[in-house]
């Protein structure tokens, strides 16, 4: 009895140490915060804020000018929110990396709907976590090797097309068709010909309304995407029906998608399975279709650099017999000048400028204040333009990525957890792109004033008019 009594009263001393360090630790935490100060930088107007600032002039103008004008950590208010944005490697990594529990992934609830509230990069945690090796498998170098082919096939088909009848064309939209046509593949297989163009059409529908105003009247483009999107869900069920009545076990994304099981042997409702589906055709279309456009202008713009990639492929090209036998995954590993083209593309365009994260909890940082609730905005191109990281950061020098940029200096992709998982996908498809290109065809940038163009991502002016012809020499003639 006594003995227990003693453990009872051991216990209980412990509790209340335990409870007396936690408040003293909270207390500790609280008073640093409420020492904390929010960074410098302007709220604007009431209301809106500086939105109108932002949309007067090249985002990025923007931004490097706040940068300038406060450092690497400044506030700011617009597309509604209060936010900090932070224009430094270690805030990146603070953020997306080492803190990233501290910051949610946050989009407009609008554009939410549109992708499907299920798609995994809305998402933290065990769900997300399961989400994303499911698509990085589905992705990943070993599943690519088993399509290179028939992304081969796409290419010269698209160049093919290009080329006919000596016409100007738009090359950021075809590049568009091209890579959406390259999603599908990698999440279906080889799709029939009617989904395909079902799925292209709605989709289609359906990034009109993302970038629109979120009026959800009947008539508007965001109505009519909401419609759109609705067809997709139905187009998807037909597809998964499909599949289950052939009991045909494939190893694309949407077989693993529909394979999946959780520890609990829960699977996929067709709801999450549509939403990831949507999710990563959106992620794949826009983003790799601006970088092709960049790197067909950068190319085009020096044709010092560019006659040393068709040295680099032409190679390639002889050892398969002049083009007769296809590509091979180990070889489009053995483009080193190629790939540090696209790297640099990469960099030069920072396609995705930023990233939006919102504070869980308030959050101090560098000595500064970040509010729970205030958006948290990492400035990637800031970053990539940097003349501290990157020497002479407006010109254009492929040969910069023979030495690995500084930790968290270079992040196309994101960076953390949710960095975006189709990486490998996208430079494959440049890859092959680029060596088909260069050996097969020629092309020509038509009227072409330098200007950036934002729908939403940055592009070239009107798309980069291009015409395209097919090469009439053989390589290998002097």
């Amino acid at each position: 009895m006594e003995n227990n009594i003693a453990c009872s009263i051991i216990y209980f001393l412990l509790f209340l140490l335990t409870a007396l360090l936690f408040y003293i630790s909270k207390k500790q935490i609280w008073k640093d915060i409420q020492k904390a100060k929010l960074p410098p930088g302007s709220m604007g107007w009431p209301y809106i804020g500086e939105t109108l600032q932002l949309y007067s002039q090249d985002p990025n103008v923007f931004f490097a000018n706040k940068q300038k004008r406060y450092g690497n950590i400044f506030k700011t208010h617009i597309l509604g929110y209060p936010c900090v944005m932070l224009a430094s490697p270690e805030a990146a990594r603070f953020v997306l990396v080492t803190n990233a529990h501290l910051f949610k992934p946050t989009y407009p609830k609008s554009k939410e709907k549109l992708i499907g509230h299920s798609a995994l990069f809305f998402h933290q945690g065990n769900y997300h976590s399961q989400l994303r090796k499911l698509t990085q498998s589905s992705l990943s170098p070993e599943a690519l090797r088993k399509i290179v082919h028939d992304i081969e096939a796409l290419v010269i088909s698209s160049l093919e097309s290009w080329s006919q009848n000596n016409q100007v064309i738009n090359t950021f939209r075809l590049l568009k068709k091209f890579s959406f046509e390259v999603g599908i593949l990698a999440i279906f297989g080889q799709l029939d010909a009617k989904y395909k163009e079902e799925l292209n059409k709605n989709y289609s529908i359906v990034e009109k309304g993302y970038n629109s105003f979120p009026t959800n009247l009947r008539g508007t483009a965001y109505y009519k995407a909401m419609v759109a999107r609705r067809k997709l869900n139905q187009i998807l069920s037909e597809i998964i029906f499909e599949r289950k009545e052939k009991k045909t076990v494939e190893k694309d994304m949407l077989g693993n998608l529909l394979n999946f099981k959780d520890k609990k042997g829960q699977t996929l409702t067709e709801g999450q399975i549509a939403d990831n589906v949507i999710g990563v055709l959106f992620a794949a279309q826009d983003t790799t279709a601006s970088a092709l456009t960049w790197i067909l202008k950068y190319l085009y713009d020096d044709q010092k650099l560019l006659e040393a990639v068709k040295a680099e492929q032409r190679a390639i090209y002889e050892s398969n017999e002049e083009g007769n036998k296809p590509l091979t995954w180990a070889q489009t590993r053995n483009m080193s000048l190629t790939y540090r083209v696209i790297l640099e593309s990469l960099r030069m365009s920072s396609i995705i400028s930023f990233t939006f994260r919102e504070a869980v909890v308030d959050v101090e940082y560098d000595g500064y204040l970040i509010r729970k609730g205030w958006k948290v905005m990492p400035l990637f191109r800031n970053i990539h333009h940097n003349p501290e990281f990157f020497a002479d950061p407006r010109n254009f020098d492929a040969s910069r990525f023979k030495v690995a940029p500084k930790p968290n200096t270079y992040m196309p992709f994101g960076n953390g957890a949710h960095a975006c998982p189709g990486n490998e996908l996208a430079k494959l498809e440049m890859l092959i792109l680029i060596h088909h290109l260069v050996t097969k065809f020629r092309w020509e940038v038509v009227a072409s004033r330098g200007a950036v163009q934002y729908s939403p991502f940055p592009i070239p002016e009107n798309g980069l008019p291009s015409r395209f012809w097919k090469e009439t020499r053989s390589l290998t003639d002097p």
